[in-house]
């Protein structure tokens, strides 16, 4: 069946448009997040997948760093142990690091890998600590107590933060014309696993690949002012007033001080996208107008 001249005229547009981008980012990396609603709902799995495969085609290199809370949490409660958590980190006991290991880097992970290859990609899984990967160390917590007089520490368990990654995997992977999906589990100097933030390791990655971008999908349209209005870009010093000022504020920022790590670090653009948009990566990527808050590096001018 034809196009009608108003749809081709629409299509011609869209791939117009989508050139000068391709073109730019041909031969660079690009670091994705992936989680939240884009996780769960079977159409935006599918058009993220496809996302994944199409900038593969076009000479990117995709670089896929998954989350997995609610999965997890899913089968905790499945097993009858409680989910608990200090401030927003998952306390993790061995047994819970057991289930943290099963679903991340055995269930999500596959599932994902599964889906891109699919739609026609070639997507290898990584438990981060693989190949010692991603080295970590246990994560260390306080909070004030007024009946001591120096802060108590408290015990998370098998929660960590990342102290070195080794990209050695991801190049050979890339150059291979293989799809990285990695799941943030760290190693430590003993040999015990860590659960990590998804958000942290994927920017730590983006710092260590030197990548184009870092994409973190969310569920929520981006960066909002004091308005609710979206704010689309930013640079690093207009971000930082907004923290001052409390503009952002609770869950938002882990995600913009890793966002700000990245850009401070050599990342030319992170990304805080609308997960529940669909094929909002390319949208990001391949349109003037994106999906979300475009942050870059540099002080005001």
């Amino acid at each position: 069946m034809s196009l009608d001249a108003s749809r081709a005229s629409e299509v011609a547009h869209v791939l117009t448009e989508a050139l000068p981008y391709i073109q730019r980012f041909s031969g660079r990396t690009v670091v994705i997040k992936y989680g939240g609603n884009a996780m769960v709902d079977e159409g935006l799995k599918s058009g993220f997948a496809r996302d994944v495969v199409l900038m593969k085609l076009v000479g990117i290199n995709p670089v896929v760093v998954h989350g997995g809370g609610p999965q997890i949490g899913s089968l905790l409660e499945r097993i009858g142990k409680e989910s608990r958590f200090v401030n927003g980190m998952r306390v993790t006991d061995s047994e819970t690091m057991d289930i943290v290991e099963m679903v991340l880097g055995g269930l999500v992970n596959k599932e994902i890998v599964n889906l891109i290859n699919r739609h026609g990609g070639h997507a290898v899984g990584l438990p981060g600590k693989d190949g010692g990967m991603i080295r970590a160390r246990k994560m260390t917590m306080t909070r004030e107590n007024p009946a001591l007089k120096a802060p108590e520490i408290i015990d998370i368990g098998h929660v960590g933060e990342v102290t070195a990654i080794d990209p050695a995997l991801v190049h050979m992977l890339d150059d291979g014309n293989f799809i990285p999906v990695i799941a943030p589990i760290g190693v430590g100097e003993d040999g015990a696993s860590y659960n990590i933030n998804a958000d942290l390791v994927a920017g730590k990655l983006a710092q260590v690949l030197q990548a184009e971008k870092l994409i973190l999908l969310t569920n929520t349209a981006g960066l909002l002012d004091k308005q609710d209005k979206l704010l689309t870009g930013l640079n690093a010093a207009e971000v930082d007033d907004l923290v001052a000022d409390g503009t952002i504020h609770g869950g938002m920022l882990p995600k913009i001080r890793c966002a700000l790590d990245a850009v401070n670090s050599g990342v030319r653009t992170a990304h805080i996208i609308d997960g529940r948009v669909a094929h909002a990566v390319l949208l990001e990527l391949f349109t003037d107008a994106g999906v979300g808050t475009l942050i870059r590096g540099g002080r005001r001018a």
